[in-house]
């Protein structure tokens, strides 16, 4: 199929951006950034936008430089820059191996990583590994800049805090602290697909090797990605061992309310691979930390 009908409009500053959705704020405007996920939706006619606000002119998007304890990436950096870049390599490693899991390639050389964000699909690596983490997100809009943690940021399937008028900017990482352990880990049916279930884990030990800070996030079963904070309350203050990690999977998932259930797996088997992948990535986690095995 082929799209329907819309105007058309490539900004070269973020100013011009955020000005055009500003003058159109009644109409149904779309950003275009790698457009991996909004060009099949046009092809398909399941979007309909009036006005296509193209920002891969705006250069000053995208960027990925060290600031302080966190890193700071340019909403319209392809993912392959990410991949590729020695500095999120050496300072945060699970987000390159978070990249490697996306689709190919092809579509990582144009997918970038405020898209992957502002489009908020459950099944994605970014939005999960963001929450995980505690990503921050900054937004221009007419009134000027704001900053939205992620735990605020993704609200339901394909829905965040982005008002119509705002322009995502740029997506800081913060540095994983000495002493962290991370895993992350998805099954999928083949690789570059969408995962069916994912999880992402982080776990500190402290001097005398109990687990003095976890995060545990589970993507593609439900809405949004899910933290598992009741999960992460069982593993602090303990020593990593296998019966707390099987204590762990069990709880993570009867967590999930109502895991999704769609043609590639039922609530049953999500509901099951949620428990079964929280093991597998607190084992890895632990490991990488430095616990005995």
């Amino acid at each position: 199929m082929k799209p329907a009908r819309f105007e058309y409009a490539a900004p070269d500053t973020l100013g011009e951006a955020v000005s055009l959705l500003q003058q159109h704020a009644d109409e149904d405007v779309k950003i275009l950034a790698g457009g991996q996920s909004l060009v099949p939706l046009l092809n398909m006619r399941m979007a309909r936008p009036d006005l296509l606000v193209d920002l891969n002119r705006i250069e000053d998007l995208q960027y990925i430089r060290e600031d302080g304890d966190w890193l700071a990436i340019g909403a319209m950096t392809r993912k392959r820059a990410v991949e590729e870049s020695d500095l999120v390599r050496r300072r945060q490693p699970v987000l390159v191996a978070a990249t490697q899991l996306v689709a190919h390639p092809q579509i990582r050389n144009r997918g970038t990583v405020g898209g992957s964000m502002a489009h908020a699909d459950p099944a994605a690596e970014y939005p999960a590994l963001a929450l995980a983490l505690g990503v921050e997100l900054r937004a221009v809009g007419p009134g000027g800049e704001r900053t939205i943690a992620a735990q605020d940021f993704f609200q339901s399937y394909l829905t965040t805090a982005l008002e119509p008028v705002e322009v995502l900017t740029e997506v800081r990482v913060p540095v994983l602290p000495a002493g962290t352990g991370w895993s992350f880990v998805e099954v999928a049916r083949r690789h570059g697909d969408f995962a069916l279930g994912g999880a992402v884990a982080t776990l500190r030990l402290d001097a005398g090797g109990g687990i003095s800070e976890a995060r545990l996030v589970l993507f593609a079963v439900g809405p949004t990605a899910i933290r598992l904070t009741q999960v992460e309350e069982i593993l602090t203050g303990e020593r990593p061992a296998e019966p707390l990690f099987e204590e762990a999977a069990r709880r993570a998932s009867q967590e999930i309310d109502e895991p999704l259930s769609d043609v590639h797996a039922t609530a049953e088997y999500r509901r099951n691979l949620a428990g079964v992948l929280t093991g597998r990535a607190l084992r890895e986690a632990a490991e990488r930390a430095g616990a005995p095995s």
